[in-house]
């Protein structure tokens, strides 16, 4: 299960010939918004809710939009994540029969689908909605211009036991020098300080992702991202520094082989259970810790804190790690499209997303509305954070990405080196 199966409980990507039939009798592609025949504008729009509150969710924003829009007509569809994505977008964009609207993945990807000519620049159409986001717009820009924009946004951070903290004596750590030492005297009061799901490889990847964030500057890392330049000595660092970390010994025993958030014995399950003090982990994971413990309820000891910063180095003590979901107009879409779009990041519905408990809005006050404290949490770390960085496999593209998390688990199990993940980086990046 990679992180993005985490957040949404995805199936895989199966039936890539059932795709591509679904798209001939799917409803209303072709980015241009269908003339009815009467002058009116029917809208196509694909999302990836198709359970939980958000369907009827996106189905009250289609019809309030075209309540307040004679003449548009907005069909909304709502399709499984991963097929979305890996299948059926795709095939449409290559096929020249995209929807108007649709799910946009920030990163490699979006990079390829600018370089197509697939998306509508937004920056001169809507521009204050741009503005209402904040630094979570970074990763669905490319050259500095904007073709998507995130509805959702979280970051990662440290979920932790406050009983635990309480009875080692121990306070939040503020920076990384902290950490270690929270770490130690949590051992010390007998209890496991930290679980990671390393059997599932990614949960291990984001500890090296971390010590690249705090210690490569903000620069370095977009630089990386378009450039594949991995020269600076903060990626080789981060590595060296991720080798000490795992020489105290911070985490549970069996770390190698345990799943990230599958059953009681993975890393959710016990700090869920009380075997473990934290989890470095994305802002879905409550709900995950929730429905591991016995009575599949968010357990009243759980607290949130942000990854701190490493003194002295490059980057930027405050930035943060994440991901989210955004949506884009096919480059042909008519300006109907971009206006639904405005509508539906507009503090009204950004405020009804929030209502529903499916995430954390990206328009600040729209924040107001979450009644979930631990997403409350996190969307505070996010406001606090001056620097957003996208997950890096996501940023750097599948190639480098799957390079680079295999050197991590190598490091992980005590058979790769720091310059090795790099040398991975890099021998992927030119094969691009």
């Amino acid at each position: 299960m990679n992180k993005r199966s985490a957040m949404r409980y995805a199936a895989g990507v199966a039936a890539a010939g059932l795709a591509v039939g679904m798209l001939a009798g799917c409803a209303g592609g072709g980015g241009d918004g269908a003339d009815n025949g009467d002058g009116n504008v029917t809208i196509t729009w694909w999302h990836n809710a198709t359970s939980g509150p958000m369907p009827a969710v996106w189905e009250e924003v289609a019809q309030e939009f075209e309540d307040a829009h004679p003449g548009v007509t907005v069909e909304q569809t709502g399709y499984q994540n991963e097929e979305l994505q890996r299948t059926l977008i795709p095939n449409a964009l290559a096929a020249g029969d995209p929807p108007d609207l649709f799910q946009v993945w920030p990163g490699g990807e979006l990079r390829d689908q600018v370089a197509n000519g697939y998306l509508m620049e937004l920056d001169d159409v809507i521009p204050d909605t741009i503005s209402s986001v904040g630094a979570t717009v970074n990763p669905w820009q490319v050259d500095g211009k904007t073709y998507g924009i995130p509805f959702t946004f979280g970051i990662e951070g440290f979920w932790y036991n406050t009983d635990m903290f309480e009875a080692a004596g121990v306070e939040v750590p503020t920076t990384f020098d902290e950490l270690i030492d929270v770490v130690g005297k949590l051992r010390e009061s007998g209890v496991v300080p930290i679980a990671v799901g390393a059997g599932d490889g990614w949960p291990a990847a984001h500890w090296w992702y971390q010590f690249a964030l705090k210690s490569c500057a903000p620069d370095t890392l977009r630089a990386a991202e378009t450039d594949f330049d991995f020269d600076d000595p903060c990626w080789v660092d981060a590595g060296k520094q991720l080798q000490d970390f795992l020489g105290i010994e911070p985490f549970q025993d069996g770390f190698l082989g345990t799943k990230a958030q599958e059953g009681a014995g993975s890393s959710a399950g016990l700090v869920a259970n009380g075997q473990a003090a934290m989890e470095l982990m994305g802002h879905w994971n409550a709900g995950v810790i929730g429905g591991l413990t016995p009575d599949e309820q968010v357990p009243p000891f759980l607290g949130w804190f942000p990854v701190p910063g490493i003194a002295g180095a490059e980057g930027d003590p405050s930035a943060a790690l994440g991901g989210g979901d955004g949506f884009g107009c096919a480059a042909d879409a008519p300006p109907e499209c971009a206006e639904l779009l405005e509508f539906i990041m507009s503090e009204e519905v950004q405020a009804k997303f929030a209502a529903s408990g499916s995430g954390i809005p990206t328009v600040a006050a729209a924040q107001t509305s979450l009644e979930d404290p631990n997403l409350l949490l996190v969307a505070q770390g996010l406001s606090e954070a001056s620097f957003v960085q996208l997950w890096l496999d996501t940023a750097f593209g599948t190639t480098v990405g799957n390079a680079m998390n295999e050197g991590i688990v190598n490091l992980f199990a005590g058979v790769g080196s720091p310059e090795e993940i790099v040398q991975k980086m890099k021998d992927a990046a030119a094969t691009l």
